[in-house]
């Protein structure tokens, strides 16, 4: 299948003109947030969550990292718990903060981003993470989502709308800038790109996967498919485990390289 038909197909997974907040230069690999976003108020006049999204912040560059902190503690759905200036200060401050996301750079000295990615999602599953780095390479995006990362941008997004993006982040979706998605997708070929493991998935669990890779919520699938949201839920975490990931995003990338997923299911 050419590439730019792949690319084509994929750029329309629920990209949403999203009104809350301006995240239309994301993609989003699941629509489910968008009606949590409607009940979150920020100074814009939307409602704010009973607890704010608590935030660290790793960088070594202190300009950018200052910045970013500063901009979080204006916003009243935000509450920034500190700046780490390497991969292992990352690790540790996680472990006794327990952030809910991890702004996480990935060129830093000594323990990179990646390996900090790693570690923090062993110790706290549920702690998210959104990788941020000066470089698209391919090789950087992967490493960093199988690491566990839910979503990568570059330094380069404006910080509003990476506000937006930890926002998103924090409730469960997947992030890429279009950029760094258009070029993760060049290197989708599938199926020879598949690991030689055999993976079995119930049918339930392909067709609840090729309706998460169209953009449908988990309310919406629960819909389609005559299931209760939480039994959805207990179907993605199957997945996951037999994956081997920790993301929708990689589950997807997973199942276009197996062959699982096709245009079909992403228009």
């Amino acid at each position: 299948m050419p590439t730019s038909a792949i690319r084509h197909a994929v750029s329309r997974i629920a990209v949403m003109p999203i009104y809350a907040y301006d995240v239309s230069s994301f993609i989003l690999l699941d629509a489910s947030y968008v009606q949590d976003v409607k009940q979150i108020q920020t100074k814009d006049g939307q409602s704010v969550p009973d607890r704010p999204i608590r935030v660290l912040v790793v960088d070594d560059h202190p300009p950018f990292a200052h910045g970013l902190s500063s901009l979080l503690e204006e916003e009243p759905d935000f509450d920034p718990l500190g700046i780490a200036t390497n991969g292992q200060e990352a690790i540790d401050m996680a472990a006794r903060l327990s952030p809910d996301v991890v702004v996480m750079d990935i060129s830093m000295p000594g323990v990179n981003g990646i390996e900090a990615t790693r570690a923090i999602k062993k110790a706290l599953p549920s702690t998210a993470i959104l990788a941020l780095s000066a470089y698209g390479y391919y090789q950087y995006v992967m490493s960093a989502l199988e690491a566990g990362a839910g979503g990568y941008l570059l330094k380069s997004v404006p910080l509003k709308q990476l506000l937006n993006a930890i926002r998103a982040i924090k409730a469960g979706e997947a992030v890429l800038e279009r950029s760094v998605a258009d070029k993760l997708l060049k290197s989708v070929t599938y199926p020879h790109m598949g690991s030689n493991k055999k993976i079995m998935l119930t049918e339930r669990e392909l067709e609840i996967l090729q309706l998460s890779a169209g953009g449908l919520s988990n309310k919406e699938i629960a819909a389609k498919t005559s299931l209760a949201e939480r039994t959805i839920q207990a179907h993605f975490t199957s997945v996951f485990s037999k994956l081997g990931v920790g993301s929708r995003l990689e589950a997807v990338i997973q199942g276009l390289k197996q062959g699982w997923i096709t245009l079909d299911n992403l228009n």
